[in-house]
């Protein structure tokens, strides 16, 4: 089997695992909150100031990642398939969110990897070695093949996207629309992911690096892994109770949501010829900033302006972990239970169950010690505009106050 084949096989599979629907979204970064204590009027003021911190590092690396991979979205193949998409307005399927996130991202979180790819370029620069790369000219700093890099990168993860918005047709509800159409619209997000992927492969290929190309790999191999560990987590009855423990979590969340970026930092370093100290350096700068951004979007539940009390959240998210593991497990049980009526959990009071313990201002702290790791990681570069970016990137995921 080709590595084409085996890369194309992977992401399907990830849609067929998925047995409950709404634990399958990858959380965005919503806002940058502040301490638990003082949230009032924070939420539009830290919009603010992340889609400022976006936009000047995108004036940095030379033009809006928000485009990166829009020729591949606006060609003929995915014309047509957008042309189908339509067929589902009108009904719950998560496509139609996804490909309006696509389309307009308020909150410039979908192509942060792909900026982060472009400035830990530019931060480190060109090698001392002669790069032999295929495409040696530089734009604003940065190598054309770092460039399709993280191109890459970014139909990497949108082909995730893609696939995540799989529903699981056993669990449907009449409000979500007739199966039909939702059978039709899994259909299309297989075709569609199918196809962005398969245009990431050919762009691998093009860079004619073994490396790269084993690193990129591994990174979607660490993603169906991580991904398979948390479907099968959720598939479990007793899913609510399983005491995983902050190590597990960390570990698994690496998977599914540190390996992409890290290995496409480190990639980036490659392609410019740079050593295996600058590359382990980039390389955890990806994997610390990615941990820092996953564990705030973990948090935006619990520290959020404006939430519905009927939201649910991920019960293996980052504070309900450290909160289960200060309580002990008998203890987080007997919340449980007492947070549940008539078989069904009310996810508002055990929020405020779990606000009032440990393990929100836990998660705070951890995110804030994974943003001081990647900070680490930037000593070994030059100062440089860049750098300051990627600092601030930092600076912005784990500013609670």
């Amino acid at each position: 089997m080709s590595l084409q084949q085996l890369l194309l096989r992977f992401p399907r599979s990830l849609g067929a695992l998925s047995s409950h629907r709404r634990l399958w979204w990858s959380p965005s970064l919503d806002t940058i909150s502040t301490t638990v204590g003082s949230w009032r009027g924070q939420s539009s003021r830290s919009r603010a100031h992340w889609n400022q911190v976006v936009s000047e590092a995108e004036k940095i690396v030379g033009y809006p990642t928000s485009f990166m991979s829009l020729r591949c979205l606006l060609s003929d193949e995915l014309s047509n398939i957008a042309m189908q998409v339509r067929k589902l307005v009108g009904t719950q399927h998560p496509l139609l969110t996804t490909a309006r996130r696509l389309v307009h991202d308020s909150r410039n979180n979908l192509q942060l990897r792909g900026l982060v790819v472009l400035l830990i370029s530019k931060a480190a620069g060109p090698s001392n070695v002669d790069a032999s790369c295929q495409n040696c000219d530089m734009v604003s700093g940065i190598y054309s093949c770092q460039r399709s890099l993280a191109e890459i990168t970014e139909l990497i993860h949108t082909a995730l996207l893609v696939h995540r918005g799989i529903v699981n047709l056993n669990e449907l509800q009449s409000s979500d629309g007739p199966r039909k159409d939702m059978q039709f619209g899994n259909k299309i997000a297989i075709l569609s992911g199918d196809f962005l992927l398969a245009n990431a492969c050919n762009g691998l290929a093009l860079l004619q690096n073994t490396k790269v190309v084993e690193l990129l790999a591994s990174a979607l191999m660490d993603l169906v892994q991580g991904v398979y560990h948390e479907n099968s987590i959720s598939a479990k009855e007793n899913h609510i109770t399983d005491d995983i423990g902050i190590s597990i979590w960390k570990e698994q969340t690496f998977l599914s949501h540190g390996a992409l970026l890290a290995k496409s930092c480190q990639a980036a370093m490659e392609l410019a010829k740079h050593n295996a100290e600058v590359q382990d350096m980039a390389f955890q700068y990806g994997k610390h900033m990615a941990m820092s951004h996953k564990i705030n979007s973990d948090l935006q539940p619990f520290i959020k302006e404006k939430i519905s009390d009927s939201m649910a959240f991920n019960l293996n998210s980052a504070p309900v972990v450290l909160h289960q593991e200060f309580l002990g497990r008998d203890l987080w049980i007997k919340q449980i239970g007492e947070a549940q009526e008539k078989g069904r959990l009310d996810y508002a009071k055990l929020r405020e169950t779990i606000k009032a313990g440990k393990g929100v201002t836990s998660a705070i702290d951890l995110c804030r010690c994974h943003g001081n790791k990647a900070l680490e990681a930037l000593e070994s570069f030059p100062p440089s505009e860049a750098r300051s970016a990627l600092e601030n990137i930092v600076f912005a995921v784990t500013r609670f106050s």
